[in-house]
């Protein structure tokens, strides 16, 4: 039995859930779980649906297409483990926790590799027995050393390019190579505090609530699609190495959280956001 995510992004009309379902039903298709969701101000509609069962694959996209209003996107996503391949620098709390549960089992992916612009990871990594690349940026530009960084990630097998605590800023070309399939978590401050150690900026201003953002990587830094937010709440008791772990477990939850929505094909990117199904 084959079972698929059937992912669709088209233009609301009356019935469209019936259509759908009608013709999985005549397909002998089981529906094992549904979601959809209208975006009242664009009059866009968004579906995802779980199926089982024995079709040809090209057939039934070609029959959905017909029932849909003309410019739909339409995906079957087979349900399997991802590939991914990890960027990191020298901070180790997101990475060790991707690695944890990929070796749990928790983690609907393959790491197919690490790659960093510091060696200080390797052990961790290799403990783990994923490949692990070390591509200093000593004495490169910020191009060569990308241009290196993306010759070794096309090395492996990839779907998507996680971001764990990768202290790099992408140029344009670096993201439009691995346009809409990169993911990063960033510290979100209120008010935001840039530069060299937030976390005694924080501290200084009596911040109460310490929080994280997971989103897609796009030109606009940090202004990407948003996946995933949390907060953790402190206050005057804190130093700023409390505050500093309390981020780092906010940042670790949230980035494991953002990525289990992508890899379970949940999240799709509509403008500048995400809807989650």
């Amino acid at each position: 039995m084959q079972k698929y995510r059937l992912l669709i992004e088209t233009d609301d009309q009356k019935g469209l859930v019936y259509k759908i379902s009608k013709l999985l039903y005549d397909y002998d298709l089981n529906i094992q779980n549904n979601s959809e969701y209208v975006d009242n101000e664009t009059n866009k509609f968004f579906m995802r649906t779980v199926i089982l069962g024995e079709f040809d694959k090209k057939q039934l996209l070609a029959d959905i297409d017909k029932i849909l209003p003309d410019g739909s996107n339409i995906k079957l996503v087979k349900k399997a483990p991802k590939d991914i391949v990890i960027l990191a620098t020298k901070e180790m709390h997101c990475l060790g926790d991707l690695l944890i549960k990929h070796t749990a089992g928790e983690l609907d992916a393959n790491i197919t590799a690490v790659i960093s612009n510091h060696d200080s990871l390797r052990d961790l990594v290799e403990k783990f027995d994923i490949p692990f690349e070390y591509i200093s940026h000593e004495n490169l530009s910020r191009e060569e050393h990308e241009q290196k960084i993306i010759d070794s990630i096309k090395k492996y097998s990839y779907e998507l390019v996680v971001l764990a605590k990768y202290m790099r800023i992408l140029t344009p070309v670096f993201v439009q190579e691995f346009k809409d399939q990169i993911i990063n978590i960033h510290h979100s401050f209120l008010p935001a505090f840039i530069g060299a150690n937030p976390y005694k900026q924080a501290y200084k201003r009596g911040v109460k609530i310490i929080g994280a953002t997971s989103h897609f990587v796009t030109d606009d830094l940090d202004e990407g699609p948003i996946i995933a937010q949390d907060i953790v709440r402190v206050d005057h008791t804190y130093s700023w190495q409390n505050m500093r772990d309390a981020g780092r477990n906010v940042e670790k939850v949230v980035l494991s959280n953002a990525l289990d929505l992508v890899l379970k094909d949940k999240v799709f990117v509509f403008g500048n956001k995400t809807i989650i199904l």
